[in-house]
């Protein structure tokens, strides 16, 4: 069992930095087994990439694939075998032989980038461009492993809650596109710092990368830690670009409904389906089969999202009930309504030394306590670092001992997980409150 990254005799590229984040070299060791993380370009796998990761996993490591919450996969369980992992990895073009290269590669995009019919733009071009720059530029490879941009076009398929060092909105003022952006933070309640035209939009990502490594000192690793040294209306001022900073860029604010993540999904043309596994896990059956679904009934590609569901795309509206029946007997998610498709949790005590609880196994029996009033979404974290969600969820269940948690409400006044509602519950207990109404949980 692995119990530091690949060393340059394992590698079949260069040794990447120390970090620990996984990534497709850097095999982090777990309490479960090593993980290595597949960083997919905009969430885009292709069928024959899911056969490989699928036999990937079973053959180097225990069969545990993980969607991630920003559109990429895990494997989780590694043995010694890194070498042969990753050069199967490679050959099935999930990643570059640069591993500086592959560590930068954070854009996330909306899972229907080019197909939601709400669109402003298609934003593969400009993602495809950024994630280019990113992969070859030897000097942006020295942004930390986390350092994240996104690019949202305006589709309704889309998360705009997780932070990001640098976010890009697209907008539109007279017959013109921009591209609005904001710096440690979301389009969901980010500050517009200004809009450069669509065009500009790669030469921002440039400039504003080439201006965090000017300033940046080695304690300042993410965006927002230098925002805390330099101001960012200095760091815009700075840019070496005509940035707009008019009111009508500066009162933007990109507003959302709730999207709809699951079941049929609208495209352009045709439509799409939202599949999850239940608590981001697939096993290779799982994977497999949607790869087969993919080619059979679709385009012969899925997307990753960041909700850890997968996202089928160009799927005739008559073969729609077809792929949710064998995707549903596979063991995946299919409908919103379903009590799993509301919670997520981390890996758990199995797979974390950190963890003081079992998660994955306790948010199966806290989903069969909840009625259709609790909160939109219930995260279980075993401890307080709570990696595996990039924002606050509605409803966290903060481990504190083997089946007993404390309970939070995202309050946007209070820091953290939120407004403490319940201390050292059992599940019973979580779940008779989450399925009272908000205003009487201070009761």
């Amino acid at each position: 069992m692995p119990d530091t990254p690949l060393t340059q005799a394992d590698a079949p590229a260069v040794t990447p930095r120390p970090s620990a984040c996984p990534g497709l070299w850097r095999i982090v060791s777990a309490r479960d087994g090593g993980i290595c993380r597949i960083k997919l370009p905009g969430g885009l796998l292709l069928a024959d990439q899911a056969d490989a990761v699928a036999a990937a996993a079973e053959r180097f490591a225990g069969g545990v694939i993980e969607a991630t919450n920003r559109g990429n996969l895990q494997i989780r369980g590694i043995g010694n075998a890194h070498h042969a992992l990753v050069e199967t990895l490679l050959a099935a073009g999930l990643g570059p032989r640069d591993a500086a290269g592959d560590d930068v590669r954070n854009l996330m995009l909306s899972p229907l980038a080019g197909h939601d019919p709400a669109m402003l733009l298609d934003a593969r071009p400009l993602a495809g461009q950024i994630l280019d720059l990113l992969e070859s530029t030897p000097r942006f490879h020295q942004l930390s492993a986390k350092f994240a941009v996104q690019l949202d076009a305006g589709e309704a398929l889309v998360m705009l809650e997780h932070p990001h060092d640098l976010w890009l909105s697209a907008l539109r003022l007279g017959q013109q596109t921009w591209l609005a952006f904001g710096l440690a933070g979301c389009p969901a309640d980010g500050q517009v710092l200004g809009a450069v035209p669509l065009a500009d939009g790669l030469a921002l990502v440039r400039a504003v990368l080439d201006r965090f490594l000017d300033l940046a000192s080695p304690a300042h690793s993410r965006m927002r830690q230098l925002l805390e040294a330099y101001p960012a209306g200095e760091f815009v001022e700075g840019l070496p670009l005509d940035i707009r900073r008019d009111a009508a860029v500066l009162g933007w604010r990109r507003h959302q409904p709730a999207p709809v993540w699951l079941g049929k999904l609208p495209q352009a043309r045709g439509l799409a389906l939202g599949v999850a596994p239940a608590q981001g896990r697939l096993t290779p059956a799982m994977l497999r089969g949607v790869a087969q679904v993919c080619r059979e009934l679709g385009d012969g590609s899925l997307r990753l999202s960041p909700w850890q569901s997968l996202v089928l795309t160009n799927l005739p509206a008559q073969h729609i009930e077809q792929a949710q029946a064998g995707l549903s007997a596979l063991g995946l998610l299919c409908h919103v309504d379903e009590p799993l498709a509301r919670i997520s949790a981390c890996t758990g005590s199995s797979g974390c030394a950190k963890a003081l609880g079992e998660t994955k196994g306790d948010a199966v029996a806290l989903a069969a306590l909840l009625g259709p009033g609790a909160p939109g979404s219930v995260h279980l974290s075993g401890c307080p670092r709570s990696c595996a969600v990039a924002h606050v969820a509605p409803a966290t269940l903060l481990a504190r001992s083997p089946g007993r948690y404390d309970l939070y409400l995202r309050d946007a006044c209070q820091p953290g997980f939120g407004a403490l509602r319940g201390t050292d519950l059992t599940l019973n207990e979580a779940g008779a409150m989450l399925d009272l109404p908000t205003e009487h949980l201070d009761d």
